[in-house]
């Protein structure tokens, strides 16, 4: 579960839920205890990558959502400076 080299690819692939609930999952395993040291830090790891995952998929829907609301403010204030001219 460490870190390897194709992260950005693995990254790219998974979905927000995915990786949200792996990211759960792992939560679970560490709050549970009984794994070796390496085991807990290997799960620690992957914990700050899917939480990475999480962020930057939420960032990427707030950022459309976000230009979406602007191009629909941008087109009422166009129809009503429209409706002015006339």
């Amino acid at each position: 579960m460490a870190a390897g080299t194709d992260t950005g690819a693995e990254e790219a692939a998974l979905g927000y839920e995915q990786a949200r609930d792996e990211l759960i999952e792992v939560v679970r395993r560490l709050e549970a205890g009984g794994t070796s040291l390496e085991e807990s830090l290997a799960l620690w790891e992957r914990g700050e990558e899917l939480a990475k995952v999480c962020r930057r998929r939420l960032e990427g829907a707030r950022a459309r959502l976000d230009a979406s609301l602007a191009a629909e403010r941008a087109a009422e204030a166009e129809a009503e400076a429209g409706d002015g001219e006339e």
